[in-house]
């Protein structure tokens, strides 16, 4: 592709402004964060006044339309959005880009909605994934006088493409993000059913025999009575935890101290030492820091309630272009080879799995380092 001018001046001008509107995409991850980057990037790319990309719904609507240009309260006065009639289904249809002079003298023109803006010169361009339409963005009214330009057909496609690919990497993201989380639902639904639910019915059944006992056998109805103070005071313990570990992490402040406030909370409701230290002070994007306390959380998890530990240091550290997460424990261990493990990297068993698809989705590597009887070492290593 050669461009002979563009937006911004000669060919290297217009290529850093294209390779600059494409990272400016690629850096999100939400698909309506990505939706209104594209946008305002094709508005600045191709110096239009009016931008918008519409996502199509299969009920001849939109699911997403986002605009650029056009200020909130204008965008509340035009209405609900627009359905897939006149120019925007002519280009669903035709899955090909339309670039026009003045889009009021077009057969499929229909009018717009009454605070609508007017526009007249017009480019619109799909954004496909394969076969599949994932979108339509289009410009309105360039600035420069004498309308869009085949080049800027051309230039838009081409950010169109990259656009697609942010947009598919975007979706799934999301996905794999809903996956998480049902299966974070699944681990705790077992958890409460293997812990607190048969505790209580032990406990049920503990209650019951000293009820039976109460008159011919008062000594051994006491220490009954002594195991169901027992029993009720576990099922209350691991209730308390797995509540606490429902509680939606809260990363305001930053991860060291988030994680010092968690390490802080399981010192006191476990009996084994929980310590925490930090190096460094290198902060991560938020979304990584996200990954690193569920990471940190589901290690300490399985050194609590698994390993039996007496003793848990997490560390974090910064420094060599990298965050560095410790979590070891003087507990049981394990036998990494009968749990799957290849190269340091677990592959099942105890959210070891869970962990290790968590540190791929931001770029990580993750280690453990167990035997049986010597305690186990999970190390999370997060590139800056």
């Amino acid at each position: 592709m050669v461009i002979e001018s563009g937006p911004r001046g000669d060919q290297g001008a217009t290529l850093h402004a294209v390779s600059s509107a494409v990272l400016a995409v690629t850096r999100h991850l939400s698909v309506h964060e990505v939706l209104q980057v594209i946008v305002r990037a094709a508005a600045q790319l191709l110096d239009a006044r009016y931008a918008a990309l519409g996502v199509p719904d299969d009920e001849g609507s939109f699911a997403e339309f986002v605009v650029e240009g056009v200020s909130d309260e204008d965008w509340e006065r035009i209405g609900p959005l627009p359905r897939q009639h006149g120019m925007l289904a002519a280009m669903l249809r035709d899955d090909t880009p339309k670039r026009l002079r003045d889009i009021r003298r077009e057969p499929e023109f229909e009018g717009w909605p009454v605070a609508h803006p007017v526009l007249k010169d017009f480019l619109g361009v799909p954004i496909r994934d394969g076969e599949d339409v994932l979108g339509i963005v289009f410009l309105a009214n360039k600035r420069s006088p004498g309308g869009f330009t085949a080049d800027d057909e051309e230039l838009l496609s081409l950010f169109a493409a990259h656009a697609a690919i942010a947009m598919a990497n975007a979706r799934l993201y999301e996905h794999n993000r809903e996956l998480t989380v049902v299966a974070e639902r699944n681990r705790l639904a077992r958890e409460l059913h293997d812990a607190v639910a048969q505790k209580l019915f032990s406990l049920r059944l503990t209650a019951r025999t000293a009820s039976a006992l109460a008159e011919r056998d008062p000594a051994r109805t006491v220490r009954e009575l002594e195991q169901v103070e027992r029993l009720a005071a576990e099922a209350l313990a691991e209730l308390r935890a797995v509540i606490f570990e429902l509680r939606p992490a809260d990363l305001a402040d930053g991860l060291v101290a988030s994680l010092r406030k968690h390490v802080e909370v399981l010192d006191r409701a476990h009996e084994a030492a929980v310590r925490f230290t930090a190096e460094g002070a290198d902060v991560l994007p938020e979304e990584h820091e996200a990954v690193v306390y569920r990471i940190a959380q589901e290690a300490l998890y399985n050194a609590l309630r698994h390993a039996g530990a007496g003793t848990v240091e997490v560390r974090l550290a910064a420094g060599g272009g990298q965050v560095v997460l410790e979590v070891a424990d003087d507990g049981s261990g394990f036998d990494t080879a009968e749990r799957g493990q290849s190269n340091g990297d677990a592959q099942g068993g105890l959210g070891l799995a869970s962990m290790r698809d968590r540190a791929c989705s931001i770029g990580g590597t993750l280690a453990i380092d167990a035997a049986p009887g010597k305690g186990t070492v999970v190390r999370l290593e997060v590139p800056l």
